[in-house]
């Protein structure tokens, strides 16, 4: 009964935040919708816009088209679980979210039944997996066509599943090798999930040859190998055959060898090692030191409010040689090293929070343990406390400030899609009177296509002229510019300092909201041929 009352609140949560804001809010959920429109529909892994030129190769293309293949550096799990019930229902929002309310939700029980796995009693894991269904400020995301809820389920169960599986559970340790391919089919950083399976088998290999005594068998660790490349081998034999690589983004280095997060929307700033070092080790150093700061700060913030961080490192303390978060612990460092040493500069722009999702079932039974642990050392020297009722109150507490934090970010986050949004569809409504077939280049592709169905592509961050030259390249006759997000060539044009040529005045201009005199977006013509006169002075 339990398990159904954590579910039903974990899904009640997210389909409430879902209904509050329907449809996708930022780049990634747009893609995700789209894509999942896509295959419901027959079209396949082929996309109406590019998000960024990293899906095209991470220049501008010797013969750029339009529509292009889909997922060089997105992977699909998060459309392809849309599919079903977007061919049940219809291809609605709440049709493309309950997936992932649903997958979600299903983190709850989940730790409802870890941690009882792991010897927790009722009232600590039960507040736990209700931690797990209200993450505090990561609530929000987790009701968007994404895959926050996918590899927090999917990543929990892994490790989970490695835990049982290391204490002789073959069965549990078979099926590890589906749930880490899910992951890794939902976020490819989910490939870390199999780093304690494969420390798990290597023990078991290394007893064998010692002829010490074994807890898995040899059948089940190739059978864990085996389901990981039944699910993973289709997907990377797609990848070769279209794109002619296991991992198409990476190729041109836009990934792993810029120094700042912004060289990763430019098709003409160089990359590769060099790069990285240009402005010598002490910057390289720094910057993956901040990386690594960036993830601890995030992970302190968004799930444990700053104030459950202590709870969480002492019962990661307490629970330190407990085999049941073995899996965990070598996972946790493994991630944190990746994101600091690899992937520094993308940590603050959302690439650590989607995938530190799997660490939160783990993690807030450890805040639990620890509550229970402080209540402890504390009731040794106060002899009046009553322990069992202080670590009821101090646990609850805890569950009772996660659900805070949820609320308010919850409702600052929708309210600052909503006022996206909202500029957003202004310039939605003049596009829509526009042509079927003319493209719009813009800072999220991905928005007006879902507002207006206008194919696309982003806006380059990069000199005016390089700019120029992709519009052309790609046929684009209008050029969306917001406020919020504007490349630094186009911050004149938008001030109206700088008018290009082939560039009319102003079409429309969204005023912001509280400021009449200041313009939240504009809408501008491109005119880039001889015969168009929309940009005639």
């Amino acid at each position: 009964m339990i398990p159904i009352v954590l579910f039903a609140t974990a899904f009640l949560v997210r389909a409430a935040v879902g209904a509050a804001f329907p449809g996708p809010a930022y780049p990634d959920s747009y893609y995700y919708f789209h894509l999942g429109q896509q295959l419901a529909a027959g079209h396949g892994f082929v996309a109406d816009y590019i998000w960024n030129f990293v899906d095209a190769g991470g220049r501008l293309p010797a013969a750029p088209i339009l529509p292009i293949p889909s997922n060089a550096h997105w992977m699909p799990l998060a459309e392809l679980i849309q599919v079903p019930f977007l061919i049940l229902m219809g291809t609605g929002a709440i049709a493309a979210g309950l997936a992932f309310w649903i997958v979600g939700a299903l983190a709850a029980p989940l730790t409802w039944l870890i941690g009882r796995d792991a010897g927790f009693d009722k009232r600590p894991a039960f507040a736990a997996a209700l931690m797990v269904a209200v993450p505090g400020g990561l609530t929000p995301f987790l009701s968007q066509p994404d895959n926050f809820g996918l590899f927090m389920t999917f990543g929990a169960l892994a490790l989970w599943l490695c835990a049982r599986g290391a204490r002789g559970d073959r069965r549990a340790f078979v099926l590890g090798g589906l749930v880490v391919g899910l992951a890794t089919l939902a976020r490819s950083d989910g490939i870390l999930l199999g780093l304690p399976f494969a420390i798990v088998g290597a023990r078991e290999l290394v007893r064998r040859l010692r002829g010490r005594e074994v807890v898995l068998s040899a059948a089940a660790v190739f059978a864990c190998v085996a389901l990981f490349a039944i699910v993973m081998v289709p997907w990377l034999y797609r990848q070769i055959e279209v794109f002619g690589s296991l991992f198409p983004s990476a190729s041109s280095g836009r990934i792993l060898w810029i120094a700042d997060y912004s060289q990763l929307y430019s098709i003409t700033s160089p990359t590769g090692p060099d790069t990285l070092l240009a402005n010598g080790l002490g910057s390289f150093v720094a910057s993956r030191l901040g990386g690594l700061l960036s993830a601890f700060g995030l992970f302190a913030l968004l799930p444990l409010v700053v104030v459950l961080v202590p709870f969480a490192l002492i019962g990661a303390w307490v629970r330190r040689r407990d085999t049941a978060f073995t899996p965990f612990f070598i996972y946790a460092v493994a991630f944190f090293a990746a994101s600091g040493l690899l992937f520094a500069v993308h940590v603050p722009h959302g690439t650590f929070i989607h995938s530190a999702v799997a660490l939160l079932p783990h993690t807030f039974l450890l805040v639990t343990a620890g509550v229970a642990a402080a209540v402890s050392w504390i009731a040794q020297r106060r002899p009046n406390w009553d322990r069992a009722r202080a670590t009821a109150l101090f646990t609850y507490g805890a569950v009772a400030i996660v659900i805070l934090a949820a609320g308010f970010q919850t409702f600052g986050t929708l309210a600052t899609w909503a006022q996206t949004r909202a500029v957003q569809q202004k310039v939605a409504r003049v596009l829509q009177a526009t042509p079927a077939d003319d493209r719009v280049m813009s800072a999220d592709a991905g928005a007006y296509f879902y507002l207006t169905g206008h194919e696309g592509v982003v806006t380059p961050n990069d000199p005016l002229p390089v700019i120029e030259d992709t519009m052309r390249a790609y046929g684009v006759r209008w050029l969306v510019l917001e406020r919020s997000q504007i490349v630094p060539a186009l911050e004149p044009v938008f001030a109206g300092q700088l008018q290009p040529s082939w560039l009319s005045q102003p079409v429309a201009v969204v005023p912001v909201r509280q400021e009449p005199d200041a313009t939240a977006a504009a809408l501008y013509a491109v005119c880039l041929g001889d015969t168009d006169t929309r940009c005639d002075r």
